[in-house]
């Protein structure tokens, strides 16, 4: 290259690194460099595809979590489920979700529900398109939740119902109150509520508490599953029983998915990467929800060791302590990913180790029986979550990720010298009006369903399984050949040995 022609193309990537739309240079070598609308354009809606394929892979990671949680005679059930999670996630968001969730909103005004955009009318360019895809992929999250938690027990036609009034209605309402600029909780309107609005930049509550209140209150109506709490008779157990999970291993796979896939969750919730700081956030997003799941996998791990050594004297490291510790860190951080420092994500993360051990113990203790614990997971971090946002919440990282507004986390506040708590308010309004609406909706709706015979399956149908039951024959191949075959391998076997000379043997001796 020519000292002129490697002139110019220092010059052109300068001015392209400091935002400049440059056109050309001499003989045409900065064409390469040309950053315009159009190019910003297609380089946010890729980098949004390639979020929302990683978020809508982390399906595989639930149902390999949670096809290794349950018994074997019950694998094929929870895997369709799964599989179905998708179809009706994409049929509701597409048909009234989508609407519901976004349509008209704008930030001159506040409202309750969309009202626009229905099967995806008029939605032509590329961005409303893939924006549609992204949030699909969140929808079905919320959803998947609630299906481990009810495994082993419920109907499939619970299940279909339940699951398209969830991404359908349920779900969409407390998007467009949190993430649409007309919500009443929303930090995108021109006034928000206490100055700042909610926080939750990629779905610690608005997903994860979603789906976990969900799961929450159809554990409670649907009952413990058959010899969990109580023996044949129905006495109380001594001791509650523990269903050993069939495979360890898709366990720790569905994990390892997940955790990948979360990467998709976090940094792509900033919708685009060509705006100016948007790749700080991302890379941010990146680091935290990195920390926050290492120290929650180890907060949980060690400290369930250290309790049991306590309790038993005898030390043991529980892996689906290790892996659920790593979710719930995960989940803490969804919130606050973007806002926070990373040693934040840290202190989080050891928290939300601890917040998991604490609603799992809790569930025990009331008798709510959650197949894959779930429920500790995403509604108990999914709270924690929110509220870290609240206390946590650095200024310079909260105005590169939701602009100025002057309300941050309350230590960072207490520390200034000042108790404001505006922030950490909207993060509990926001709280308790994901529980309250879910409550309201889900509760009456599980009754129903269970009062006219469409949520449990039959006791003995539980018994044998529902891949049985329900899904004609085990997940698994297991029989091996007959007897009879067996058998005639032997004889078959028996008669080609090989005897050795009884003179050559001595002669060996």
């Amino acid at each position: 290259m020519s000292e002129e022609a490697f002139n110019a193309t220092a010059w052109c990537l300068e001015d392209a690194t400091a935002g400049y739309e440059v056109q050309s240079v001499e003989n045409g070598l900065c064409s390469a460099f040309a950053y315009t609308d159009v190019t910003n354009a297609g380089l946010d809606v890729f980098y949004l595809l390639f979020a929302a394929a990683m978020v809508f892979f982390m399906q595989a990671g639930f149902a390999m979590l949670c096809a290794g949680s349950v018994r074997q005679k019950n694998v094929k059930n929870i895997m369709l489920k799964n599989i179905l999670d998708a179809c009706g996630g994409a049929l509701g968001f597409w048909s009234v979700g989508f609407a519901f969730a976004y349509g008209g909103a704008t930030a001159d005004k506040k409202g309750f529900i969309g009202s626009s955009g229905f099967f995806l009318a008029d939605f032509t360019s590329g961005g409303d398109l893939i924006g549609w895809f992204f949030q699909f992929a969140f929808a079905a999250t919320a959803a998947t939740i609630v299906a481990g938690t009810v495994a082993e027990r419920c109907k499939f036609e619970a299940y279909l119902c339940y699951s398209l009034m969830l991404t359908g209605f349920v779900y969409p309402v407390i998007v467009y109150s949190i993430w649409s600029s007309s919500g009443f909780l929303t930090a995108f309107n021109n006034d928000p509520v206490f100055g700042s609005g909610m926080h939750d930049f990629a779905g610690s509550g608005v997903v994860h508490m979603t789906g976990g209140i969900t799961a929450l209150i159809a554990a409670k109506v649907l009952g413990p599953r058959i010899g969990r709490f109580h023996d044949a008779d129905g006495n109380l157990l001594p001791e509650p029983h523990s269903f050993p999970p069939h495979s360890v291993a898709l366990q720790v796979l569905g994990t390892f998915i997940l955790w990948f896939g979360w990467y998709g969750f976090n940094p792509g919730s900033t919708l685009g990467i060509s705006g100016e700081g948007v790749p700080d956030v991302a890379a941010l997003c990146a680091v935290t929800t990195t920390i926050a799941a290492a120290s929650g996998s180890v907060s949980a791990m060690f400290t369930d060791m250290l309790l049991s050594r306590r309790s038993t004297g005898e030390t043991m490291y529980d892996i689906t302590m290790c892996m659920n510790g790593a979710l719930s860190g995960l989940v803490g951080i969804t919130a606050g990913c973007s806002v926070v420092e990373p040693w934040a994500a840290f202190v989080i993360g050891i928290v939300a180790g601890w917040t998991y051990i604490f609603w799992s113990a809790l569930l025990v203790k009331l008798k709510i029986d959650d197949a894959v614990d779930a429920i500790p997971v995403h509604f108990g971090n999914g709270i924690w979550g929110c509220i870290a946002v609240g206390l946590f919440a650095e200024p310079t990282r909260t105005i590169n990720a939701f602009g100025e507004h002057g309300h941050y986390g309350w230590f960072y506040s207490w520390g200034n010298g000042s108790a404001d708590a505006h922030l950490l308010a909207a993060q509990v309004c926001g709280v308790l009006w994901i529980i309250g609406w879910v409550t309201v909706i889900m509760l009456p709706y599980f009754l129903i369903l269970n009062a006219i015979g469409l949520f449990r399956v039959d006791a003995l149908e539980e018994e044998v399984g529902l891949d049985i039951s329900h899904h004609k024959g085990a997940a698994y191949d297991m029989s091996g050949p007959s007897a009879d075959v067996q058998e005639k391998f032997e004889i078959s076997r028996s008669q080609r040995k090989i005897e050795v000379p009884k003179e050559n043997t001595d002669e060996a001796a």
